[in-house]
């Protein structure tokens, strides 16, 4: 790129839209136009179907001229409405002035822009923009549009938003911003934000999104990957990619424009110069599952040099799934059946060329690390899993430095209380004297379940920080009539495993 500031403030929407921005959020408030206000008004049926793009229940729902139903038709259903009916709500000649919203008809208004209430963090009540009939993703088929449209905030957005490391930072990079989702929650947390894209109408809406939330604006920089922000650095990087692999690169907003899974590599080994000590960088992304690889070594090479890594993969689909997934996605099966049928063979002719059988989807999280021996973790967890994460992912991290820092012996020195909301389940044979094993679950954050023996399960359960680890094996081996030296021996393994998948902690 060239001049980074220059190119910054031409991205910019015009001022006058973003002074009216202010305004027109009062408004949305005093109408009540949040997710609370939403749901009653609506009911939990019609506003679950909104998310799915379906219309007709909210339609019905809003048949009365309240300022909140007005407001729905307008900005949710994009319905025109009777100028003198937004006027009783809006600043609407500004509003129309500024771009938010288009006179129709005679004497009628259209929202230019889809806006849709979003629930913050401690409660706020945000607002995210994005284009018209894009709100909540592909479900209505938007392939057939123009490839430059910016989605508002679907599943993806939100799991990431999740699982996201929240602490105050100096500076955060939102990568590949679309609507504007993670910037405005970055921003809640970051001194300074800086959101890129490819797309110039993304970083557009970025800043009607981050105005409208009454958020502080962000550094907006056009261009692919890392090139926008060349060598700076950051103590958070976050990043829902365009991670599909599909044959070519016809959607912006989702394909990756490059072969296979190779964007999403590309992102993840280039995030390790870009972190700080201690930063972490955070990513939605496929995996391709090749022929006689195996997946868990494809991602750990992807790891940079000098950062730990956590990767989950949540979700595999064989080729054929995963093809007929993102051509329904872009409203392909309505068109032609001879031309669907001409795409399904392409996906699935790129797939064989590449020996590929199956595509993996999932998170990675990276965290610049000093350490000498790296800690790189690839798992797969399938299983439901308690949002937000951010604090799950950031102790995950914790107890790798504790662990790395603590041989056996400093193990057995330690002390640990069990962590909260963890179960013990028992599972053998109705009426067996003992059971077959023992299963310890927790109720939170992962929502784990390791099965132990019950040494292990006696263990967990009285730690409670007063004793060590070692004096604990002792009195368990008194209890069992075992040799404490030789359950000092065999035990340290199994303490290690309960920390590491977070059952137990280091007390204090």
């Amino acid at each position: 790129m060239g001049d980074v500031s220059h190119t910054s403030q031409s991205l910019l929407p015009s001022p006058g839209r973003l002074d009216v921005a202010a305004r027109l959020r009062d408004a949305l408030l005093g109408a009540s136009f949040t997710v609370d206000g939403l749901l009653d008004l609506l009911g939990a049926p019609a506003y679950a179907a909104l998310a799915r793009s379906e219309t007709v229940p909210a339609l019905r729902a809003t048949r009365g001229d309240t300022p909140l139903e007005t407001l729905v038709r307008l900005f949710l259903l994009q319905q025109p409405v009777p100028h003198a009916r937004v006027a009783d709500v809006l600043p609407v000649e500004d509003c129309v002035e500024a771009g938010w919203l288009a006179r129709v008809g005679g004497d009628e208004v259209a929202a230019s822009v889809d806006i849709r209430p979003y629930g913050g963090s401690d409660g706020q009540d945000w607002f995210i923009v994005s284009d018209l009939g894009c709100a909540v993703g592909g479900a209505g088929g938007i392939g057939s549009r123009d490839e430059g449209v910016v989605l508002g905030v679907g599943g993806a957005s939100t799991t990431l938003a999740g699982i996201t490391v929240r602490r105050p930072v100096a500076s955060a990079l939102d990568l590949g911003t679309g609507s504007g989702i993670q910037a405005l929650h970055a921003a809640q947390h970051a001194t300074r934000v800086t959101a890129t894209d490819l797309n110039p109408r993304a970083l557009h809406i970025t800043a009607l999104t981050l105005a409208l939330s009454g958020a502080p604006a962000a550094d907006l920089r056009e261009g692919s990957l890392f090139e926008p922000v060349a060598d700076d650095t950051y103590d958070l990087i976050v990043s829902n990619p365009p991670f599909v692999i599909s044959p070519g690169a016809r959607l912006t907003y989702r394909d990756g424009g490059m072969g296979g899974d190779d964007l999403c590599r590309t992102l993840v080994q280039q995030a390790g110069a870009r972190l700080r000590v201690g930063g972490y960088a955070q990513f939605l992304a496929n995996w391709q599952h090749v022929e006689g690889e195996d997946w868990q070594d494809r991602l750990r090479s992807w790891v940079p040099r000098g950062c730990d890594a956590w990767i989950v993969q949540r979700e595999v689909q064989d080729v054929t799934q995963y093809a007929e997934l993102w051509l329904r996605d872009a409203g392909d099966h309505r068109v032609d059946p001879a031309e669907y049928q001409a795409r399904y063979d392409a996906w699935l002719d790129e797939f064989e060329a590449r020996k590929v059988k199956a595509v993996g989807f999932g998170w990675i999280t990276l965290r610049s690390s000093a350490a000498a021996q790296p800690s790189i973790t690839v798992e797969e967890w399938p299983h439901s899993v308690e949002q937000p994460l951010g604090d799950a992912v950031r102790a995950h991290f914790e107890r790798v430095d504790y662990l790395r820092a603590h041989d056996d012996a400093a193990l057995l020195a330690g002390h640990f209380t069990l962590a909260a909301e963890v179960v013990q389940e028992q599972v053998g044979l109705p009426g067996a004297e003992d059971p077959e094993h023992v299963v310890l679950r927790q109720n939170r954050g992962m929502r784990r379940a390791t099965k132990v023996d019950t040494v292990g399960a006696g263990f967990a359960g009285v730690c409670d920080g007063t004793l060590s680890a070692g004096r604990i094996l002792d009195a368990i081996a008194q209890l069992v009539g075992e040799d404490p030296v030789l359950l000092r021996d065999r035990t340290p393994a199994q303490i290690r495993l309960l920390v590491e998948q977070g059952f137990i902690e280091p007390a204090g």
